[in-house]
Parts: C-alpha cells; structure tokens; sequence
C-alpha cells in the first residue's frame, strides 16, 4: 500500500534480495507496475545511474560489494517511480569513493526532479544537498533550517562538522 501512494524505501543496511540477480532485484521494485516498456525504460535508467549494475545484470546480489548492494537497494527503490524517495543511510560503510558516488547520484536524482528525504549521519553531505534541513538529538530535531544555513551555522559546525 505504502508503494502504491508514491513512497519507495531505501533502508539503512540495504535489504537487497542476495539470492537474486541484479535484473531480478530491480525487477520486484516495480512489482506493483504492469506498464512493461516503461518498466523497461527504468531499468536502463538505473544502468545508465549506476553502470557497474548493468555489466553485472545477470550477477547475484549478494555477491556484490557494500557500495554495489547501495546502488541496487536505490535502484530498486527508483523502480516504482516514487513520488518521495526515502534514504535511510545510504552512505552508511562505504568507502570515500563510492559515498562520493552515491551523493553524486542523490544529487543528480534530486536535480531531475526527484523529491528526497535524506537521513544521513554525514552531515557535510547531507547539508550540501539538502534544501531543508533538521538536526537531530536523542530523537528531537533541536534545529532546522536551509541545507546552507545549517552548513554555515556554528553550533552545527563545531558539532557535527569537526570544526573549531
């Protein structure tokens, strides 16, 4: 039901299918669509955000690395053409070049008209994208504001951002 009103999950920890393939992951995303050329159209736009996932299409998903199964648990998430896409941690364990990645992606996601909602525990990151922003503490959001003003404010500065 919740898919079905625009919402796709991405959750911390991926959740991919590990026995399945990569195509077959992508596939349940859209478990809910009948329109085959347009689920089609999606899958190849999720190859064409993350490459490595069509040259391993027929792969495992359990044999990917963390950064992969990331980029899966996204384009899963992406497949039934969510209204607000909802990412919980996606750069949780990854390496600085593939969180890189995935921030890119967020980026270019929100940038093509994509509505997130980011929890993110880098905070640099999180802020540089966001349009609002919350700060959080022991469950209550404690500030809120614009992604630059948080970024620019002290308290959150010194903080969340190891600054001085």
């Amino acid at each position: 039901r919740i898919v079905a009103l625009g919402l796709a999950h991405s959750p911390e920890g991926r959740h991919i299918f590990p026995r399945l393939t990569i195509a077959e992951n992508l596939q349940l995303g859209a478990f809910l669509r009948k329109d085959t050329e347009g689920i089609a159209k999606d899958i190849r736009r999720v190859y064409d955000l993350f490459p490595i996932l069509g040259e391993r299409a027929r792969q495992a998903a359990g044999t990917l690395s963390g950064g992969e199964q990331q980029m899966l648990a996204m384009g899963r998430a992406l497949m039934s053409r969510p209204k607000l896409l909802m990412l919980d941690e996606p750069s949780m364990g990854l390496s600085p070049i593939m969180m890189q990645k995935i921030m890119a992606t967020i980026a270019e996601l929100k940038a093509s008209g994509t509505t997130i909602l980011l929890v993110e525990q880098n905070a640099r990151a999180a802020l540089s994208l966001a349009d609002r922003g919350h700060v959080m503490e022991i469950g209550k959001i404690v500030l809120s504001g614009t992604g630059a003003d948080l970024l620019h404010d002290e308290s959150v500065r010194k903080a969340y951002l190891g600054e001085d």
